[in-house]
């Protein structure tokens, strides 16, 4: 019998799944299903802040605390993530047997969740929580670090949009109805099944190892590997990307009402807009196979700009909704972009790491920021300026796609 004979014997596939004799079944590791599970991998740690709205009014309503204790405990899981993204970032080298790290902090997090429905204590809820978080910052970033060795990383980061999106969607649309009905803490169960729809993924993901050095070096081009400041550069701008988008985002309630705008109308058109901002994410998955990195993320980063200015004009509603639908789809097409970037600078996954810490650094300044500069007496217009400024610094990053695009990675 051939070789090529005993090899078919001993491993055939099916629909994408190649099945061992002596492993179990993975899906094919450059795939669409390789992408999906990347992108559940890399959600599960941060799912919660996609329903950060229902858990607070679920904990303020059902738990009788304060808006100010409920913001501390989301503050405390924010941060967290931030805490354990660094962590993993520093040490994902270190780290070959990532899925089974996985499997450890997909465990310990489902565990978190369940101490926390049953304790309503805030001194007890506010540590839990920040536990919480540096374990979902920390499986982001293994998820992250994945993603980067993968070689599907933009699409797998588009995917990983995608799946916030749509889970934050159905989250926010069928959570609170819930809620009524069965609880304060029927959010946390949401926490607990999207976990355990990741960790039942997990076996089936391939491995994805961490290459040593020669590897890297064959993997990475000198041009690109040796670029110091073109990575500084990117990971500064995921920072500000972020930072700006939700430094609006996290307060847009308010600055519609400062409008003058009725809240029904304002979360009809959140509702709607973030359903059509899945298709941002969807045309991120699409054009990163096909097309170099800095053309689309020029385009999207000039029409991010537009976008967030034209929020000084939301007295006029179809502006205001035209802004919401339009940031929204850039938010989910630019994100995957950048991290895209980061992650093609080393072979091993570090700086795919280091993007997502510089993702949720972003995304946990921007809130407070913008908090302290309202409270302070500041006014909407003056921080959609101030945002417009933050974005505008992530049009450094262009040069950086362009050198990534010129060393052919």
């Amino acid at each position: 019998m051939s070789e090529n004979a005993e090899s078919l014997i001993g491993r055939t596939a099916i629909g994408g799944a190649e099945i061992s004799p002596d492993t179990l079944p993975r899906v094919s590791p450059q795939g669409w299903t390789a992408s999906l599970l990347l992108a559940f991998l890399s959600s599960a740690g941060l799912y919660y802040v996609n329903i950060f709205p229902v858990i607070v009014d679920s904990l303020m309503a059902g738990a009788g605390l304060s808006a100010g204790q409920a913001g501390e405990i989301t503050f405390a899981n924010t941060i967290g993530a931030v805490i354990g993204a660094f962590v993993i970032s520093l040490l994902v080298r270190r780290i070959p047997r990532w899925k089974l790290a996985s499997l450890f902090l997909l465990l310990c997090s489902i565990g978190v969740d369940l101490l926390t429905i049953t304790l309503a204590n805030l001194e007890l809820l506010i540590p839990l929580r920040l536990m919480h978080g540096v374990l979902g910052g920390a499986l982001v970033g293994l998820g992250f670090a994945a993603i980067a060795r993968s070689g599907i990383a933009g699409r797998a980061y588009s995917m990983v949009l995608l799946v916030q999106y749509t889970g934050g969607a159905l989250g926010l649309g069928f959570l609170p109805g819930l809620v009524s009905e069965f609880g304060t803490y029927v959010p946390f169960y949401a926490l607990i099944t999207f976990s355990t729809i990741t960790l039942l993924m997990l076996p089936f993901l391939p491995d994805y190892p961490v290459p040593d050095r020669a590897e890297e070096k064959r993997r990475v081009p000198p041009e690109a590997r040796v670029a110091m400041l073109p990575m500084v550069i990117t990971l500064i701008s995921l920072f500000c990307f972020q930072f700006a988008n939700m430094a609006l985002f996290a307060f847009i309630f308010d600055l519609g009402k400062s409008f003058a705008l009725p809240l029904p109308f304002i979360s009809q058109t959140l509702f709607w807009a973030n359903l059509i901002a899945i298709s941002g994410a969807a045309l991120a998955a699409y054009t990163g196979q096909r097309f170099s990195l800095t053309l689309p993320l020029a385009i999207a980063l000039v029409i991010t700009l537009v976008g967030l200015a034209l929020f000084a004009f939301s007295n006029i509603k179809p502006v205001f909704i035209f802004a919401n639908v339009v940031t929204g789809m850039t938010w989910a097409f630019c994100v995957p972009y950048l991290l895209t970037m980061a992650s093609k600078f080393d072979a091993a996954g570090q700086m795919g790491a280091f993007g997502g810490f510089a993702s949720k650094m972003g995304l946990a300044c921007g809130p407070l920021v913008a908090g302290y500069f309202i409270s302070s007496g500041g006014n909407y217009t003056q921080l959609i300026v101030i945002a417009c400024a933050m974005l505008a610094i992530c049009l450094a990053a262009l040069p950086a796609a362009a050198r990534l695009d010129r060393a052919g990675i």
